[in-house]
């Protein structure tokens, strides 16, 4: 329980605005989250099928040991929820047979329980040339729908904590926080948080690209379902090892992508159909399974996110005494959450400050 119970605003029902919300609400703190859909929202990009958790990162050990736990924060939001949205099915990328000793030996330093994979052990995934698989144990896939339903029936169940479904926020002061409504109510806190994800440019005045990405769905043939099930989501695959796949099981697709066909976007142009068709079909063309044609292709889809102009990586911004943003969470925001919810409630316990600070970037995995 927290010394002294705050007022904390959620702008933004995604995973971080969600997740921030219970680790304020566990902390004492009071919560209001607001959102311009449903919460938690179907149309948001945190809501899919599954999300990956991973952290190793061969050139940053440092950054490895922080997102590793990531992972530990998940395995206890899964345990306090009572509900299973994690498969802990571990995460393999491939590199070069030549180094992938030393990859290993860079997890070994963070921290990070790792082996071995030879292509072989996975015969229905296409592994580049002389390459063999790192595989971390503490990974796996999160189930992004069922993980934030399960979060938002516990936040609607708590006394301290308000949700404010279906209320697009007009504007935010960054000097007070204040969170200001289009039927003129103002709400005011001790902090508010802005995690709204691609909309986060209505509402902040910072540097960011929105990229979009295509997503294919697929479903297996029938005699591989048990492999499947068995199977790692699997990185750096594909004809430049820009490729990647999240495996089907507890109800969910086989999904593939590329970051090949990540492009800057903007949200006030859709594109047509037959536009998003041609870059599905660059997805395909990736050698990423064996044998293709055997997969039926059961959906495609669209994901949006921000990222610093400047760095093109994720950033967590305090814009004023107390105003924090969350506006680019790159590529990876979903299984860093945790980490975001973590500072977000370590910022209540610092002390107050009134001074109007220059946007203070923090590092977030």
């Amino acid at each position: 329980m927290a010394a002294e119970s705050r007022r904390v605003l959620v702008v933004g029902a995604g995973v971080t605005g969600l997740l921030t919300a219970v680790r304020c609400s566990l902390a004492g703190h009071r919560v209001t989250v607001i959102d311009r859909g449903a919460i938690p929202n179907p149309g948001s990009t945190s809501f899919d099928q599954h999300r990956a958790v991973r952290a190793l990162d061969p050139s940053d050990p440092a950054a490895s040991r922080r997102t590793a736990v990531a992972h530990r924060r998940w395995l206890a939001l899964e345990a306090m929820l009572g509900t299973r949205f994690y498969r802990r099915v571990g995460m393999v990328t491939a590199w070069p047979a030549e180094e992938a000793e030393q990859v290993a030996a860079v997890a070994a330093e963070a921290g990070l329980p790792v082996s071995l994979l030879e292509p072989a052990q996975l015969p229905h995934v296409r592994f580049p040339e002389g390459t063999v698989g790192v595989r971390e144990h503490h990974g796996g896939v999160l189930l992004a729908d069922h993980a934030l339903q399960a979060v938002a029936r516990w936040l609607a169940a708590r006394t301290d904590v308000t949700l404010m479904p279906w209320q697009e926020v007009k504007a935010v002061d960054p000097r007070t926080g204040e969170v200001h409504l289009p039927d003129a109510r103002t709400l005011t806190g001790d902090l508010t948080l802005i995690a709204t994800g691609p909309w986060s440019k209505d509402l902040v005045d910072l540097p960011m690209l929105l990229h979009r990405q295509t997503l294919v769905y697929l479903k297996p043939p029938e005699e591989l379902t048990a492999a499947w099930e068995r199977t790692p989501g699997v990185g750096r695959i594909g004809s430049e090892g820009l490729a990647w796949l999240l495996p089907p099981g507890d109800g969910t697709l086989l999904k593939v992508s590329s970051a090949a066909v990540c492009r800057e976007a903007d949200l006030a142009t859709e594109g047509t159909p037959e536009e998003e068709l041609r870059w599905a079909e660059q997805v395909l063309a990736e050698p990423i399974l064996t044998e293709p044609d055997r997969y039926q292709v059961l959906a495609v889809k669209r994901c949006h996110y921000l990222v610093d102009a400047g760095t093109g990586a994720a950033h967590l911004v305090r814009i004023g005494p107390g105003t924090w943003a969350r506006t680019a969470s790159g590529g990876d925001g979903f299984r860093t959450a945790p980490l975001v919810a973590d500072r977000i409630v370590a910022a209540l316990e610092e002390p107050e400050s009134h001074e109007s600070p220059s946007p203070h970037r923090e590092e977030t995995p």
